[in-house]
């Protein structure tokens, strides 16, 4: 009897894209759709998930760990990842860790008997501690790298040389950093890319203010930083940060852009609901949560199995989304002087 391995491979596919061209998935173009249909007519395949998830001990079901729901950026790698599920024939579960790197384990154990895989955006446990927690559960990081475990992030060196070389462009010469939580891999990859760009411009000198909580009432405490730090422009960590740092600059009095340049990170829908609407790194978080589905689904259905691939220190999947700098109204060329 025909399977769908037997399919992808007489079409020229994935196992995956079997999956969501029989499902009519919409980002399966009519070509491939139509291909698929033709093979698997002609080898009499016709799927059957629950016989399948019987089979093979499957439960049909993907696992999502994030650690705010409440960030859009994470509601947006949510819905990504329930679209994508649903036309591939999964259901989602979801976890919310509240950013609580000792609740990840808890909840990943939980998770250990009731999907077939996860899916884990941006955890805050150490490498070692990701490991533990996962076993030899099939997994997927989102905006995370760990050895020999396959990944989905976007780029966020990228995105912070293009946000410096803006500012850059308008004749900053000073420039702070917010920066948000220390257990934050994007975080860190983010002010180590605002480094490296400054050291590249040679004129740039970078004040970095410190850590901060990566919500409104972060940037509110890290806007008086960047206020005694005499720099003209501030990159955020998030636009959440940056949220709270522009109603932070508004109470004291100082104007943005005309006193200082804010951008942020993320581009949420808010971001273009204040005044001025802000500068930010558009980060395509519905695409990241569609792709994690898509390298997790593959793996499922015979990719690289991470536990070896750590052991063997084989090269898991590792994907960039590109990212884009959006320019709105809250940066503009620096004040003659400074508050």
């Amino acid at each position: 009897m025909a399977n769908a391995r037997d399919v992808a491979r007489l079409a020229g596919v994935s196992v995956s894209t079997v999956s969501r061209a029989l499902a009519d998935a919409p980002q399966v173009s009519a070509t491939t759709r139509d291909r698929v249909a033709e093979v698997a007519a002609q080898l009499g395949y016709h799927p059957n998930t629950m016989a399948r998830g019987l089979r093979l001990g499957r439960t049909h079901v993907l696992g999502l760990l994030v650690p705010d729901l409440e960030n859009p950026s994470f509601a947006s790698v949510t819905k990504g990842v329930h679209a994508r599920a649903r036309a591939a024939g999964y259901a989602v579960f979801v976890a919310d860790s509240e950013e609580a790197r000792s609740a990840e384990p808890a909840l990943l154990a939980e998770f250990a008997q009731r999907v077939d895989g996860v899916i884990v955006a941006s955890p805050r446990s150490d490498d070692a501690s990701l490991r533990r927690a996962l076993g030899d559960l099939p997994v997927v990081l989102v905006n995370r790298d760990v050895p020999g475990l396959p990944s989905v992030a976007g780029d966020d060196t990228d995105g912070v040389t293009q946000a410096l070389g803006h500012l850059h462009a308008l004749g900053h010469r000073t420039v702070a950093v917010a920066a948000g939580p220390a257990s934050s891999w994007s975080g860190t990859r983010r002010v180590a890319g605002l480094r490296q760009a400054a050291e590249r411009l040679d004129d740039v000198t970078l004040v970095e203010l410190g850590a901060f909580r990566p919500y409104f009432s972060g940037g509110f405490a890290a806007a008086d930083h960047a206020v005694a730090s005499g720099a003209t422009a501030v990159v955020a960590f998030n636009d959440l940060m940056a949220l709270g740092m522009l109603d932070r600059f508004r109470g004291r009095g100082v104007r943005v852009p005309e006193d200082i340049s804010l951008v942020g990170f993320d581009d949420v829908a808010f971001a273009t609901l204040v005044s001025p609407a802000l500068t930010t790194v558009r980060v395509p978080h519905v695409g990241l949560g569609r792709s994690a589905v898509d390298l997790l689904v593959d793996l499922l259905d015979g990719g690289h199995d991470p536990v070896e691939d750590a052991a063997t220190t084989t090269t898991a999947a590792q994907e960039q989304l590109p990212v884009e700098l959006v320019i709105r109204g809250s940066t503009a060329v620096p004040p003659t002087t400074v508050k």
